[in-house]
């Protein structure tokens, strides 16, 4: 082979060799620089439940404050140093049992001396009573003159008199004596005393002596609006309080375990709170219920049939509109306005915007989006207890936005 061909062939094989390299380089960067396809985002797991009918009674409440149905002020009723406390604060205490003593020594000599006043004017009587029988035959007789028999009349009516008010000191000066026991005009709980040993007691002191209280039947006093009274009216045109069973919900969350009644309602509304004071008995027969306590008054206003109840975190508030997560077919997310109603505890009666029947997202609400897909999963209910009352104000449900 000459030179000029080995030249020529092996040019054409380096051309050859340098095309392939290049093409491969080529398609090297191609595949190296293009960007490779996001992942699809996992589909959200949600917590769901299906949305079922119920009939639910709904419940007012009020916050309350127990007072004894009686209490009874005890007061002196004579003026007197205090000798003696016959009771243990706090106890109970029957009807005519003394509680304080006054002393009662000037009382005892005003008793002595108004039954010596009342002797000497028995004895003038007696006198008087004597001589008008004496002179009475002979003025028949007129043996004496009418003046005599006026004298002697007029003498007897003034030891009459006389007598008549010697009796009224004497049964005055006894009462202020029995004055010096001062007991209680009730059976009750006597409360603590605001006087000691010593004090020198007043009836026109303006502090009481102590209060004595009847605790069975207890009373419980609430307040309700003008717009409450008004729909009361409505139902009972005769004004008088309705016969509704009532529950007693203590401090501690417990409820007492017997039902009450209303038993009165003010005559008038609080100009100061706009309110009408009513009252409420409750039995207590153990005396476990004290006047000053605080307690909610409880009592069933209707049933609202086939309500719709969802728990309240399944709701959301965005700029005064409540949302709700329906899933649809194919898992598919439905963003729902709804209008909820009353709470039961911690759950909302939807009154518009839900179907019986559909699913709803109650945990996972922040995860969707309308027409995203989820993975639902049951939602255990028994982490929300259910409970049937309506509290005093309506909470509103978690705000987003």
């Amino acid at each position: 082979m000459s030179q000029s061909k080995f030249h020529h062939f092996s040019g054409a094989a380096a051309l050859h060799k340098t095309s392939i390299g290049l093409a491969c380089l080529a398609l090297f960067f191609a595949t190296g620089c293009e960007k490779a396809a996001p992942p699809a985002p996992p589909v959200p797991a949600v917590d769901v439940m299906t949305v079922a009918p119920k009939d639910v009674p709904i419940f007012k409440e009020w916050v309350g404050s127990l007072d004894g149905d009686v209490n009874a002020t005890i007061r002196p009723q004579v003026t007197g140093y205090l000798i003696k406390q016959n009771y243990r604060e706090g106890d109970f205490v029957k009807k005519g049992q003394v509680l304080f003593e006054i002393d009662p020594r000037t009382f005892k000599a005003a008793v002595d001396q108004a039954n010596g006043v009342r002797a000497q004017q028995q004895a003038n009587y007696t006198t008087a009573s004597a001589a008008l029988a004496r002179v009475k035959p002979l003025a028949a007789k007129n043996a004496l003159s009418q003046k005599d028999l006026d004298d002697a009349t007029g003498n007897d009516l003034a030891a009459r008199a006389a007598l008549d008010q010697a009796n009224a000191a004497l049964e005055t000066a006894k009462l202020n004596l029995s004055f010096t026991k001062i007991t209680s005009p009730i059976n009750g709980v006597a409360g603590i005393a605001k006087a000691q040993i010593g004090d020198l007691l007043s009836p026109g002191a303006q502090e009481e002596l102590t209060t004595v209280s009847t605790l069975d039947p207890i009373k419980v006093y609430i307040n309700i609006s003008e717009r409450e009274y008004l729909k009361f009216i409505e139902r009972n045109p005769d004004g008088r309080p309705e016969n509704v069973p009532l529950s007693l919900i203590l401090i501690d969350g417990s409820t007492y375990p017997k039902e009450g009644k209303f038993n009165l309602m003010n005559r008038q509304v609080d100009t100061t709170t706009g309110t009408f004071k009513v009252g409420a008995l409750f039995p207590n027969p153990d005396g476990h219920l004290r006047p000053g306590q605080f307690a909610k008054v409880r009592a069933m206003r209707s049933v609202l049939k086939d309500a719709l109840l969802v728990p309240q975190r399944a709701v959301t508030e965005v700029q005064g509109k409540y949302l709700m997560a329906v899933v649809g077919e194919g898992n598919k997310i439905d963003i729902r306005q709804v209008k909820p109603g009353e709470r039961i505890g911690s759950e909302w009666i939807i009154s518009e915007g839900l179907k019986p029947g559909e699913s709803i997202v109650v945990e996972g609400t922040q995860k969707v989006k309308a027409g995203a897909v989820v993975k639902p999963k049951p939602f255990d209910t028994e982490e929300v207890p259910t409970q049937t009352q309506a509290a005093p104000e309506a909470t509103k449900p978690e705000t987003k936005g």
